[in-house]
């Protein structure tokens, strides 16, 4: 019918404003997509900054996101909070009965899987101590091999491609072979085009958390 609702499918929404950061989502999760499954659709916070780094930052996106989630809420089968810090994800799960899903929260739990140590690569060293405490609050302390930074904000991620990837490998080897990492979390949305040689040249898993988070969404779909 014209001017219908499209069919509810999976919600990935960028909390930061960023369209740069969502479109590269939005790549990272293409091969996720599939003629049987439900639709995947990549949103952008306008409201949010152009990128998440703070506890102020994180703070500041809660009460739009919620906002956002209720005005989608008819076209969603289920959410992804698309950002490192799962900013507002306990408020966004009381604001709507779909199932909502944090980025990070998946991620640690994919990378603790068959009893791996994970090491995380975040942002900047502000980032770490946040991702702790979400990692505590999981039960999760024990898996937790490491978390380095590479000192690079959410937008500086994209000026140098071959820069960033060398950081990234740098510090993915510290996590490696001194932390002892089984595994290795992309603590930013930011990271995502560089999973594949990041793995390659780390030899060990390296788990994207928009994938683990619309891997997790799929699954609560099917099974609804």
């Amino acid at each position: 019918m014209s001017g219908s609702r499209p069919t509810p499918g999976i919600i990935v929404i960028n909390p930061n404003s960023s369209q740069a950061v969502t479109a590269g989502m939005d790549r990272a999760i293409e091969n996720l997509r599939r003629p049987d499954g439900p639709a995947i659709r990549c949103v952008t916070l306008a409201e949010g900054p152009p990128g998440i780094e703070t506890d102020e930052h994180v703070s500041a996106v809660v009460a739009p996101l919620t906002r956002l989630v209720r005005r989608l809420e008819g076209e969603a089968s289920a959410f992804v909070d698309a950002c490192f810090s799962d900013p507002g994800l306990a408020e966004l799960r009381q604001t709507t009965e779909k199932p909502v899903f944090g980025i990070a929260e998946s991620a640690y739990r994919r990378a603790s899987t068959e009893g791996r140590r994970f090491g995380v690569i975040s942002i900047l060293q502000a980032s770490i101590p946040r991702h702790r405490r979400t990692i505590e609050d999981l039960g999760l302390g024990p898996s937790l091999a490491g978390d380095r930074a590479v000192g690079l904000g959410v937008t500086e991620l994209s000026d140098d491609p071959e820069a960033t990837l060398a950081r990234l490998v740098e510090v993915g080897e510290h996590l490696r072979d001194t932390d002892s990492a089984e595994a290795i979390v992309l603590g930013c949305t930011g990271m995502s085009p560089h999973r594949h040689p990041l793995q390659s040249a780390l030899g060990v898993p390296v788990v994207d958390p928009v994938r683990a988070a619309v891997d997790a969404a799929i699954d609560a779909v099917a099974h609804a």
